[in-house]
């Protein structure tokens, strides 16, 4: 079996919109150079984070080229190619084996509920025999919070049974510790992510991979001197703080609460802007929580 060799501290890159609302890509590939500098040992741009579903395919591989040729190594990028959409799923897959990023992060077809393993298993099974690339690496992306329907133990297994080369990994954003904790039990070598930093420590000692979160698009030092030191004696302080420092950022809605961290960081307003159905959050909403954090 081909394992994966993708851990650590991965950041679900935000995506920056210019004035007329479109995707900027010079402020994309300069936060993405910043996080990789703050100690992020990965990027998973177009996550839920990124804003993906309110991103057009076409601009997803604009915005993955443009990575790449501003100096991103495609080893370290774990682009989110799910849609419901079978077809663009493909392209964007296609796009990232051809570039040689460390594989790509799939969410199941999430807008049909109450489908069955079967029905997920064949729609992975068509992106691979489709994609038809040896260099393919495939992370499943377990939401169900978001997409309902998930990956469930059974159905790993049986992805893994019968693509051991190309189903390398999971990221679970469940919420759920104990789900997590099963996948690890359960695969051994399979690279499994929480989803949260929240249980990066228990993930580790667990034999987890990592974790990639929200929160590394403005905590990557903190969380990557965890992942560098959780056998010492001061990690599960090191946690306590990360945990505490999550909860504020997420007493407001995350991605615009994210976004107002990094205008306020960067000395530019241009980071505010979130496209619809999102909506930029209050000025005094986001200052309770920066005044926080400073403290």
């Amino acid at each position: 079996m081909n394992e994966s060799t993708l851990n650590g501290v991965v950041a679900p890159v935000l995506t920056p919109f210019d004035e007329h609302g479109q995707p900027d890509a010079g402020r994309f590939v300069a936060h993405a150079q910043r996080l990789l500098d703050d100690g992020c040992t990965g990027l998973a741009p177009f996550g839920t984070t990124g804003e993906a579903t309110s991103l057009g395919m076409e601009e997803r591989r604009e915005l993955l080229d443009a990575l790449v040729e501003g100096g991103v190594a495609p080893a370290r990028l774990l682009p989110g190619a799910g849609s419901c959409s079978l077809t663009d799923c493909v392209l964007l897959t296609r796009q990232a084996a051809q570039h040689g990023c460390a594989g790509v992060l799939l969410l199941p077809p999430f807008y049909y509920k109450g489908v069955s393993d079967e029905g997920i298993f064949r729609f992975v099974a068509e992106v691979v025999e489709r994609v038809g690339d040896a260099r393919l690496r495939i992370y499943l992306y377990h939401i169900p919070p978001q997409a309902v329907i998930g990956y469930s133990i059974e159905l790993i297994g049986r992805l893994r049974d019968a693509y051991p080369d190309t189903v390398v990994g999971l990221k679970d954003s469940s919420g759920d510790w104990q789900n997590t904790a099963a996948v690890i039990e359960a695969f051994p070598g399979f690279t499994t992510f929480s989803g949260s930093e929240v249980s990066l420590l228990a993930n580790l000692r667990a034999g987890g991979a990592g974790c990639i979160t929200a929160t590394a698009n403005v905590n990557a030092a903190s969380l990557r001197a965890l992942f560098d030191g959780w056998r010492s004696d001061a990690a599960d302080g090191m946690q306590a703080a990360i945990t505490a420092r999550r909860e504020l950022i997420q007493s407001k809605p995350m991605i615009p609460m994210l976004k107002h961290i990094v205008a306020q960081r960067t000395g530019d307003p241009g980071w505010l802007r979130v496209r619809p159905p999102l909506v930029e959050l209050a000025a005094a909403d986001a200052q309770t929580v920066l005044t926080s954090l400073a403290a």
